[in-house]
């Protein structure tokens, strides 16, 4: 959303004008003349004050988005208007005040927080028109299911129903506003910009919806306000951890991407094939039914499965003619390479027998070891297959792009001697199911700079 479009920007001024209009109806804090000073520092030690609700929950936002941003850089998406762990401050917010003033309180934190891409004010502006409603409609929809009232007797258990009301509305705001700035401003196709984006976001609001109405509850108990702000200590900690995991997560990531590129400078023809091979090999598993954990490994399995080939020599991946055979050995040891190469990265788990074994076959005619059947590990297989698939349907320099269907079919003829039928199998029910949209990888019009596939190694349909 670098250059933001005229569409966007009317959709973000209309956007705008509804949250002027959630804050119309202005609450006692702000439409009533202001006490003398007396009075008004007296009503902000009350716990049930308007007032004092506000400038509170308003501080706690805007020092939950200053942690996010300092504390945690890269944790809270940078077009996002809310923090994880201030979910529980507006949602509190909605509980315990009218709607309009409950709509004011992550004003101050959004229009105050830098900006770091530009047109500044125009996403600023979007993220404070995005937020207010979604507190507003929150709050309304608690408000009229008569949720203030229980909240304010300590009530939990009749305050569960609107409290759940009030999340499925603030929830659904949110996705439907965020869905349309992606359609309006990235392009999204409108079948794509919503989907799942309120399912997934339903579960964690959930709980911090719980923890907003802890501390609304608490808000009003014996213990008063101290007592709600002790509730976000332990939302705190799991943001924390939450983001110590998301910052290694990223690390991760940057570790794989340096190794892609540096294989994709040394072998050119290659370029891109090590990603089609990860989003292959990920499809596999979940169609075998892997846990997520599982899929994220298989993952880097299929994006790593040539790194070895930065310990062949350049001249011998770019030879223009056949391999000899001592040539084809050298080749032939990039899966050893690879092993070696990523043996201290402990994320990668059985990724690693992934890369050391994709070249073996189901016959024992493969390499580095010759296994046969079971005795290949099944990243390795799945990844084999992905491997294949990617080969047969992408151009390169020295073969076209074969159908899908037709590689498909090579794949079934070579299942049972060269892949394992299970993995074809599962592929060919996910690419049913989400089809395949192979990317060409090589000009046409290149000099001719032959792969191992081109050049001595064309067993089968695997290099």
């Amino acid at each position: 959303m670098e250059a933001i479009p005229g569409r966007a920007r009317l959709y973000v001024g209309c956007v705008a004008l509804a949250a002027l209009v959630c804050l119309a109806p202005v609450p006692a804090v702000a439409g009533t003349p202001l006490p003398d000073p007396s009075r008004w520092a007296a009503g902000l030690l009350r716990a049930d004050s308007s007032s004092w609700a506000v400038i509170l929950l308003a501080a706690l936002y805007a020092a939950g988005r200053w942690a996010a941003r300092t504390r945690f850089p890269g944790s809270l998406p940078a077009a996002s208007p809310v923090a994880p762990v201030v979910h529980p401050v507006l949602l509190a917010g909605a509980f315990l005040l009218p709607p309009p003033a409950a709509a004011l309180v992550p004003l101050p934190g959004i229009l105050l927080a830098r900006v770091e891409q530009r047109p500044a004010g125009v996403r600023r502006l979007w993220r404070a028109a995005q937020c207010v409603p979604a507190v507003w409609a929150a709050a309304r929809v608690h408000g009229t299911l008569g949720g203030r009232d229980t909240v304010a007797a300590c009530a939990v258990p009749g305050a569960l129903l609107p409290a759940a009301a009030a999340v499925l509305v603030y929830c659904a705001v949110l996705a439907l506003l965020d869905g349309g700035i992606r359609v309006l401003a990235e392009r999204v196709p409108a079948r794509r910009a919503w989907r799942g984006r309120f399912s997934r976001s339903l579960a964690p609001l959930a709980v911090h919806g719980l923890a907003g109405l802890m501390m609304a509850v608490l808000w009003h108990s014996p213990y008063g306000p101290v007592a709600a702000l002790l509730v976000l200590f332990p939302m705190g900690v799991a943001w924390w951890v939450f983001a110590q995991y998301h910052r290694e997560r990223a690390a991760h990531h940057a570790t794989i991407r340096a190794l892609v590129q540096a294989v994709d400078i040394k072998d050119g023809y290659t370029r891109g094939h090590s990603e089609r091979v990860g989003q292959a090999s990920m499809m596999i598993a979940r169609e075998l039914g892997m846990d997520e954990r599982r899929i994220e490994v298989l993952r880097f399995a299929g994006i790593l499965h040539d790194v070895g080939k930065l310990g062949v020599p350049t001249r011998l991946l770019r030879k223009d003619g056949p391999l000899t055979p001592e040539e084809r050995c050298v080749i032939e040891l990039h899966p050893e390479y690879g092993h070696e190469i990523t043996r201290g990265i402990t994320f990668l788990g059985e990724a690693r027998s992934a890369i050391l074994h994709h070249h073996e076959r189901l016959d024992g005619s493969g390499y580095p070891y010759g296994l046969v059947g079971r005795q290949i590990p099944e990243p390795a297989r799945v990844v084999a297959v992905a491997d294949a698939f990617d080969a047969m349907t992408s151009t390169r320099s020295y073969s076209r792009a074969r159908p899908v269907a037709v590689a498909l079919e090579e794949l079934g003829r070579c299942a049972g001697t060269q892949f394992d039928p299970r993995m074809v199998g599962a592929l060919v029910r996910a690419l049913d199911r989400h089809g395949w949209h192979p990317v060409v990888t090589a000009d046409e019009g290149a000099p001719a700079l032959p792969s191992p596939a081109s050049a001595g190694d064309r067993r089968g349909v695997t290099r």
